[in-house]
């Protein structure tokens, strides 16, 4: 929430299937200068009107959904004309000797780290659900090498 402009956003709707992630929002929640309302648990059935929103935001949300693809048909549904969808994920690396190991330890890392898949190239995800992409940036961040790859982009409806 420190990243939204509260001069432009008028209000967060907030989906998280991580009971606990409400708990741990509260204190930036409570600090925000804007309503958050919480709508639901599962991104691939937002109970919103088509083309209510102006824009959606994947953080480290795309690698965990189990149906990516409905979800991201549902950030599609919902977003105005000209709206975008903003995403910073975390994914298969570009490295092909890393890309193998995520692909080793993945079977074991999904059922300790809730669902996340290492091996989703999130810009590929975006594309193949009717997204142009406006920006996409791969960065890394501190960790283990399977972990470590970044997909930063911003999307509209193709």
């Amino acid at each position: 929430l420190e990243f939204y402009d509260p001069e432009r956003v008028t209000e967060v709707l907030a989906v998280d299937p991580a009971g606990g992630a409400r708990s741990l929002a509260e204190r930036r929640i409570g600090d925000f200068a804007r309503p958050v309302r919480w709508i639901g648990l599962d991104g691939a059935d937002l109970p919103l009107d088509d083309h209510s929103v102006d824009t959606v935001v994947a953080a480290f949300t795309l690698c965990t959904i189990p149906d990516v693809a409905t979800a991201l048909a549902e950030a599609r549904r919902v977003l105005r004309p000209g709206g975008e969808l903003r995403y910073l994920e975390h994914g298969l690396h570009a490295d092909p000797k890393v890309a193998r190991r995520q692909r080793r330890i993945e079977k074991v890392w999904k059922p300790l780290a809730g669902g996340c898949h290492l091996t989703r190239n999130a810009d590929n995800l975006v594309r193949d659900a009717g997204f142009e992409l406006r920006r996409s940036e791969h960065h890394s961040m501190p960790g283990p090498s399977f972990s470590t790859a970044l997909y930063e982009g911003v999307a509209v409806p193709a």
